[in-house]
Parts: structure tokens; sequence; C-alpha cells
């Protein structure tokens, strides 16, 4: 009995704070699946006609804004940016953890940058791509999206090589394995877990940066976190707060769906090291 209250009790406080950490993404939802003219009559979490329309009229602006263009802008950046920051970072963190190549400064350098508001490096970025015919170009804020992660990755990566057991190394050069055999075929393997993680981080990241994407890219590769504000004065007479509403759910689900599927892997990944002994 006692056991059975206590789990009770414990379901009804998970229930809880994901219904209060998560309010905003309901209230957003709720609000997609209203028609106008319930918006302004009924402001509670209850529908009482729900509607797809918000979403159809998403669909029915691709004349002037392209959400599936926008989506598609946002996957193809996240996903090479991610790649490029996993391949830059994963050999770095190697040479870091295994042979100390720049672990005094270059880390501490690439944690304490990623703490610098961007928009300090704005201005010189933009005019760099400008000289090098990279503005509005996917590609080029997918390089940006790589700086941008790099850091965290990193971090990610060399504290997760550094707790990897070394006599496994040790037997594989044993056997004439070299470095880069090695960190193909023993190290990536046994770091599965942080790669998958790390790529997930990443992509978020990638996905929800604003800024660059403002400032980088006017119309062939503006990404989603950008052309969904253009929807919210779309029909030229105020906010349409369910189409608003409709716009930031399909924002969200990519990511969304993705951190649903890896949640093992990054819990995983961030509770590594953590016990030892």
């Amino acid at each position: 009995m006692r056991k059975t209250l206590v789990n009770t009790l414990r379901w009804l406080v998970f229930v809880a704070a994901v219904l209060v950490l998560n309010f905003p993404v309901i209230a957003t939802l709720v609000t997609s699946l209203k028609s106008e003219a319930e918006i302004m009559t009924n402001a509670s979490l209850f529908i009482e006609a729900p509607t797809l329309d918000n979403y159809a009229a998403v669909f029915a602006m691709a004349d002037r804004f392209d959400i599936l263009h926008f989506l598609t802008n946002s996957l193809v950046a996240s996903l090479i940016g991610s790649v490029l920051a996993i391949a830059l970072a994963f050999p770095a963190a190697y040479a870091m953890a295994r042979f100390g190549v720049g672990r005094s400064w270059l880390l501490p350098l690439a944690v304490n940058l990623r703490a610098v508001p961007l928009i300090i490096f704005a201005i010189p970025i933009y005019l760099m791509y400008q000289q090098v015919g990279l503005l509005d170009t996917r590609f080029g804020l997918a390089l940006i999206l790589c700086l941008v992660n790099v850091p965290l990755v990193l971090v990610l990566f060399a504290s997760s090589i550094a707790d990897l057991p070394l006599e496994i190394e040790e037997a594989g050069r044993v056997d004439g394995a070299g470095t880069l055999r090695l960190l193909i075929y023993v190290v990536a393997p046994m770091s599965l877990n942080v790669v998958a993680a790390s790529s997930v981080l990443a992509f978020i990241y990638s996905w929800n940066e604003f800024l660059f994407g403002l400032m980088l890219t006017t119309n062939n590769a503006t990404p989603v976190s950008v052309g969904a504000s253009f929807f919210f004065a779309a029909s030229g007479g105020g906010v349409r707060w369910g189409v608003a509403a409709a716009v930031m759910i399909l924002a969200t689900l990519p990511p969304l769906v993705l951190g649903l599927l890896m949640y093992r892997q990054i819990g995983r990944s961030m509770t590594a090291g953590a016990v030892k002994g």
C-alpha cells in the first residue's frame, strides 16, 4: 500500500512538472487548433471546436512565405553544421584527451568564446561572407552553425574520451593500429552514445539559431527560426495568432521528435563519468 502511494505521488509530481515546464508549448498547440473567433472569446486550454484551418492557412501562404522552403533550409543547414562540428571536434578532442594537445589553452579558449555574446562576431562575419559570396547560402549558414556548436561538442567529446579505458587502445597499438584506425575502429564505437547525443544537441542548437539566420540570409537560405516570424503579420491587419501558433508548432516538430527519439543517448552522455569507483 505504501509503495503504491509513493509511486502515485511520484507520478503526480512528474506529470505536474511536465505540464508546468511545457505549458508554453501546450498553450501554443491549443491556440493553433482554435479558430480566430474562438481565440478571441476562449482563452482557456479547452478547445470548443478543433480545427486545422490555421495549418491550412500556413501552407496557403506559400506564394509569399513558403514554410516548406524555410523548413528545408533549416534541415539542410542544421545537418551540415552538425556533421561538420562532429567531424572537427571528435579528432580534436581525442588529441586533447590522449596527447594533451591544446588541453591547457585551446579547450578553455573554445569554451570561453562560446560564452561571448554572438552579436560581437556578427558584423565581421557578415563582411567576410559578403567578400566571398556566402551570404544567403545554405552552406554559408551551415558553416556558422558549425562554429557555434564546436565548443559544446568539443567539451562533450573531451570529457567522454578521457573516461574511456586506455588499455583497449594500447592493445590496438600493439596489434599495429595507427592513430587514425584507433580513432575510427576503437574510440568511435565506444563513443556512440556521446556522438549521438552531441549530434542531437548540435542539430537542435543549429535549428534554433536566429541571429545569424537573420543577418546572413535574405531569401534563398532563410531558416525557419527567421521565416516563422514573417507569419505574425502576414495578413497586414494585425497578428493572426492561430496562424502564428501553427507556424511555431511546425517549426518545433523536427527537433522535438528528434529529442524524444534520442533522449536516452542524451541522458547517458550527460551522466557519463559522473559516478566512478
